[in-house]
């Protein structure tokens, strides 16, 4: 079920939830969190269709912000909810603000339309201010998610992740590492139990993943690590390849292709692993499993960070 409110408030708006509530039979008690998202049009229907289906996991209220132009005279919010089918397991609200309105205090906008003693987690699927942790929506919420793949110069963006650091923030760069961090430790849970002396990372240019996996191997071995970026010829997209330096041989994690790896151990067949990458849905699925601070990404963003050498340039790896 799909209602427009045409230039309305957020009173208007509440009274709307209730009565689609009561007309359809839906129910809001299983709902445990609120998920605010402010986005751009154009980029709407793509992050909605996440958070639906990440819904069915955590059912939710769902508001949807698209900040206007401030300079507009016209000060206006234009509403629209959806329930049912049309919003997975949530309850989804859109909000188009258009003038001062949307410039201010978004804290106040959005107040009345949070649900009750639920934590709040704010996503910036796109467009992201400097620090999120002190804008006024950011103030309320639990959990502050950002996205370095979406940034015009993702590998800047990484390195001052940890500038504005606040216990909450999240980026999805660091969620995309899960599969990679998970084969990483089992191969190091698993005979033969040998120190590891240096690590090789691999990625691809446009991939911010490969520094925050650096990072978090510098943090977590504490041993040299040599990473650097691929030209697009040598790899399109995301990681390519981890390479964990022992005193038997080295350890090999390398995707071939973009949907699968290859294992190769000193005295061990190789062994090929399903290895896609992750889609929106999961990575924020993830990140909504979770509304404590991740302490282990702050570390590797501050702590780790400062600790890993600069990316290896093209004549150093050749050297």
């Amino acid at each position: 079920m799909i209602v427009d409110l045409p230039d309305t408030t957020v009173s208007k708006i509440s009274r709307a939830l209730v009565s689609v509530r009561e007309e359809g039979g839906a129910v809001a008690l299983g709902r445990v969190l609120t998920l605010i998202i402010l986005t751009r049009e154009g980029a709407m229907e793509e992050v909605i269709e996440a958070a639906n289906d990440a819904s069915r996991e955590h059912p939710m209220r769902v508001l949807v912000l698209l900040i206007g132009n401030a300079e507009e005279s016209d000060s206006r919010l234009d509403a629209q909810i959806r329930v049912g089918g049309d919003a997975g397991a949530s309850e989804v609200v859109t909000l188009r603000i258009t003038g001062e309105a949307g410039h201010s205090n978004l804290e106040s906008l959005v107040t009345g339309l949070l649900l009750p003693d639920a934590p709040v987690v704010v996503w910036w699927p796109n467009r992201t201010p400097e620090n999120i942790s002190k804008t006024s929506i950011g103030r309320i919420a639990q959990r502050r998610i950002t996205d370095a793949a979406t940034k015009s110069d993702p590998s800047a963006w990484v390195a001052s992740l940890g500038e504005q650091y606040a216990p909450g923030d999240t980026d999805l760069a660091w969620t995309r590492l899960t599969r990679w961090r998970e084969q990483l430790a089992a191969i190091l849970d698993q005979p033969p139990y040998e120190a590891v002396t240096a690590v090789r990372v691999r990625g691809a240019a446009d991939s911010p993943s490969t520094a925050l996996l650096a990072a978090w191997l510098r943090l977590a071995l504490d041993v040299p690590v040599d990473w650097a970026y691929l030209t697009p010829e040598e790899w399109p997209h995301g990681i390519k390849s981890v390479a964990l330096v022992r005193e038997s041989g080295e350890v090999l994690l390398e995707r071939p292709v973009s949907d699968s790896a290859i294992l190769t151990q000193p005295g061990q067949p190789s062994h090929e692993l399903a290895f896609p990458r992750r889609t929106l849905r999961e990575c924020l699925a993830e990140e909504l499993r979770r509304l404590d601070p991740d302490v282990l990404y702050g570390r590797v963003i501050t702590e780790g960070w400062q600790l890993l050498d600069p990316p290896a340039t093209k004549e150093t790896q050749d050297a």
